[in-house]
């Protein structure tokens, strides 16, 4: 398991602890991760779907950010009965704990994050919420204030750390992938590419947002391991520091 890790900084100084962090996304073989409908699209199969909830089971925390929750409505369960039991004999929750970013506080309150299966729900909001985000989440989520407009990640990622939650994984969207990444936020990063090709120059990709300005601000990898899944390729990353 991984332990705390240093990571940004929050505008602080020294680097805040945080949790061990695996951003884990699937991808076609043209570097999409939706069409451009920004609707979810199947690229993995069972073997990779059944790998993803052995990721799941072994984390602290699953994370995503509103995109994603307002796209695919994902529930972020574990699904495998056999790991939900592992889970609780080690004394651990059946599912990890699940967080939202969600700068706004936009998660619909139907959402099934709230509301399928036990567990802790997260939503983390900035001060563009409102103070009435927690009223608004009561007796669903806990929420956590932290940034002015956006979610200040390195701040968020130590409030967890402070929590308990030492194993993070994060499974999009493009958009909080990107942040994650240029802020020196992710130490793994496992990438399935599916046989298919999407297209479209507005398509998703894995990460998205400003994108690097020259290739000073370039995240460096290194290629840890590489597996065929379900007639695709599974990319095992490493970032370097």
């Amino acid at each position: 398991m991984g332990t705390g890790k240093a990571g940004g900084t929050g505008g602080r100084g020294d680097p805040l602890p945080r949790p061990f962090t695996i951003v884990n996304m699937a991808m076609s073989a043209d570097g999409k991760i939706s069409s451009v409908a920004r609707r979810q699209v199947r690229i993995s199969g069972a073997a990779d779907r059944a790998r993803v909830d052995r990721l799941k089971a072994g984390c602290d925390a699953v994370m995503v950010g509103i995109g994603t929750v307002l796209a695919d409505n994902p529930s972020l369960t574990v699904k495998s009965d056999d790991l939900k039991r592992e889970r609780l004999g080690a004394g651990r929750p059946e599912n990890p704990a699940r967080i939202v970013v969600d700068s706004e506080g936009r998660t619909p309150l139907s959402a099934d994050i709230l509301h399928k299966g036990p567990g802790e729900r997260i939503i983390a909001v900035s001060g563009r919420a409102g103070q009435e985000a927690p009223a608004r989440f009561r007796g669903l989520a806990t929420v956590i204030a932290v940034g002015e407009e956006e979610v200040d990640l390195p701040v968020l990622l130590a409030r967890l750390h402070e929590r308990g939650i030492a194993r993070l994984m994060v499974e999009g969207g493009g958009s909080l992938v990107a942040s994650l990444f240029s802020r020196g936020l992710v130490d793994e990063f496992y990438t399935f590419v599916g046989a298919i090709v999407i297209g479209g120059r507005d398509a998703p990709t894995p990460a998205d947002g400003r994108g690097a300005a020259n290739d000073k601000e370039f995240v460096q990898l290194r290629l840890m391991d590489v597996e065929e899944l379900d007639e695709g390729v599974l990319l095992r990353w490493r970032v370097r520091r």
